[in-house]
């Protein structure tokens, strides 16, 4: 963004008038020779004086002749009351003068009056920026949105990976900006809004800025929170900023991030209060859009990740014309990201993009731009020359489970529960067909409350579950509990995070997916819209009384009968769950490959 160099004529006025003060000053200086009223008494006494003016504090006068110094001139400070007589007993010719002293009053009275101003001006401004004003109460209504000239976005689509489909969508608004009469040439126009939609870190903003890079226009990026403020009125006014800085520089892209924090439906809290500021700027949106003529070269993209909460007048045709879904990748997907950041970092031999796309399902670009960070500190941590594969393996358990506490210490009890718990979830996965492999296990704790862990490494994404295999899940999870109540003969608290994992898995089949006999294939659960997890406050219930006692009924009997199969699935593995807890106490960790050597060991 240009910055424009703003000239105050104040500042020169001020400057021109104190050197004028102290040209004038020096001037009196090196002209008038300061001398005791005791001597200019005896120069009237030996007739050296031939006039002088007399002011109010101070006599000015001149010599007959000049002096050693060769000066002539001369000042003193007025000491004598009765100065006429003397003057006219010596002959000297002497006048009254007014001393001007404009110049001194001005400055005494103005200096101290721009002091003030300039320390009020600096208060104000400073409690501005404080209050997210800008730079100041005058510029309250501007728009606060950060203009990237096509030479500062420096982001194309070589730098975004992952998101093929989306990529495809946002080519074709490139193509209107570079040539749009070409585009336009059968009639047809761009939408006025594309509105991209899916979960946090999956690149929707890097996604915008690549576009303003591919097209080369300038980029108008805001925050959808930056446009309400304390004052009412600003929201609105801070849009039509926003639109008529872009219609100066069009063709231009106008990037609204977080569009739920401005574009929330009207009256969907109304009991609330304190909304009319946001339903004004979300009008004044509204407006604009209907407004701007797409012909212009204007282009509006908007980011959410909350689609089920907008404005429905938002979303309607003219308006925000098209949806591009941004989601996770898929294992194909994560290899190009991983491509990406991977020329970032110094590699070992070793490592393969392709093995850990297989271990990081679920990941976001951002998720895995993070995890190659970590690899990095991690591999700068034990002094490595490259990043290797174990770097990244380590990575992944961080973020998946947490940091490592090795100074956590447990009891031996407390160890060799964990042990068989983990050894529990271990042998049922490896047990049920179709389950994931088990790629490691440990007993030492991490994160929060994790004192073990066991890691399964899916061999494909999958988007498609049938209900043995969310049974399998169901019974793999309910293992570590299985193999405490066969050794220990108790339960311990170890196995709540299993639990409510087990249970969500149970309402879901039964609520969600009809996968209940008795309640028949009805969905008693409405589908979240939400990419956000746990957005809280629950579906409204549709059902009965009688309904959900059934339902709770079918809940607890499908997690009793996994866990009933766990147990037996162990029961049969005793001496294998034995031997694999020993092994697990002495080593504390154990790999995939050293699974697969004990349960070869196991007998037929």
């Amino acid at each position: 963004m240009e910055k424009k160099t703003q000239f105050n004529v104040w500042y020169f006025v001020v400057a021109t008038i104190a050197v004028l003060y102290m040209a004038d000053a020096w001037k009196q200086y090196r002209q008038v020779e300061p001398i005791p009223y005791s001597e200019f008494q005896n120069l009237l006494k030996s007739g050296k004086v031939k006039e002088i003016a007399i002011l109010d504090n101070f006599i000015q006068g001149t010599l007959l002749t000049p002096g050693a110094d060769g000066r002539d001139k001369f000042i003193t400070t007025r000491v004598e009351t009765d100065l006429a007589r003397d003057l006219a007993q010596y002959n000297v010719k002497f006048t009254g003068v007014v001393q001007s002293t404009w110049l001194k009053d001005l400055l005494g009275w103005v200096i101290p009056a721009l002091v003030f101003f300039g320390i009020w001006m600096y208060v104000m401004r400073r409690f501005a920026e404080k209050q997210g004003l800008g730079g100041g109460f005058m510029s309250i209504g501007k728009s606060k949105a950060k203009i990237y000239m096509e030479t500062d976005t420096k982001v194309t689509f070589d730098d975004v990976a992952g998101v093929d489909e989306a990529k495809e969508e946002l080519k074709e608004v490139v193509s209107f900006l570079k040539s749009p009469q070409e585009y336009s040439r059968l009639g047809g126009r761009l939408p006025k809004g594309v509105l991209l939609v899916g979960p946090p870190g999956t690149g929707k903003t890097l996604l915008a800025r690549a576009v303003a890079g591919e097209a080369g226009v300038p980029f108008l990026s805001i925050s959808g929170s930056e446009f309400v403020e304390m004052f009412v009125g600003v929201g609105a006014a801070r849009v039509r900023d926003l639109f008529e800085q872009a219609r100066q520089k069009a063709p231009a892209i106008i990037f609204i991030d977080e569009l739920d924090a401005l574009g929330r439906a009207r009256g969907a809290f109304g009991g609330m209060g304190g909304h009319d500021e946001k339903e004004q700027t979300l009008n004044q949106l509204l407006v604009e859009m209907d407004g701007f003529d797409p012909s212009a070269g204007l282009v509006l993209l908007a980011a959410t990740n909350r689609p089920e909460i907008l404005d429905p007048a938002l979303l309607r045709a003219g308006r925000f014309d098209r949806q591009v879904l941004v989601d996770r990748p898929d294992r194909a997907g994560r290899v190009q990201i991983l491509h990406v950041h991977l020329k970032k970092v110094r590699l070992g031999a070793d490592v393969n993009a392709d093995e850990i796309a297989a271990l990081t399902p679920g990941f976001s670009g951002a998720d895995l731009a993070n995890l190659v960070n970590e690899a990095a500190l991690l591999a700068t941590r034990r002094k490595a020359d490259a990043v290797e594969m174990q770097d990244f393996n380590a990575g992944i358990e961080r973020i998946i489970a947490g940091l490592e506490k090795k100074n956590r210490l447990l009891n031996p009890h407390e160890r060799r529960v964990v042990a068989y718990h983990e050894m529990g979830h271990a042998l049922v996965a490896s047990a049920l067909p179709g389950s994931d492999p088990v790629h490691k296990i440990s007993i030492i704790p991490r994160g929060v409350g994790a004192l073990g862990y066991t890691i399964q490494r899916p061999t494909e994404d999958r988007f498609l579950m049938t209900r043995a295999e969310l049974e399998n899940k169901m019974a793999v999870l309910l293992g570590g509990r299985a193999a405490e109540r066969i050794v220990f003969e108790h339960l311990s608290t170890g196995a709540a995070d299993d639990l409510q994992k087990v249970t969500d898995i149970a309402r879901s089949m039964i609520m969600r997916y009809g996968m209940d006999e008795t309640l028949g294939h009805v969905a008693y659960e409405n589908e979240r819209r939400s990419f956000l997890p746990d957005m809280g406050g629950g579906s409204e219930r549709t059902y009965s009384e009688e309904t959900a006692r059934e339902i709770d009924r079918a809940v607890r009997g499908l997690i009793d009968a996994m866990f009933q199969r766990a147990v037996g699935l162990l029961s049969e593995r005793r001496a294998l769950l034995e031997a694999g807890a020993e092994q697990l106490l002495a080593k504390e960790t154990i790999t995939e490959k050293e699974l697969k050597a004990l349960l070869q060991m196991a007998p037929a």
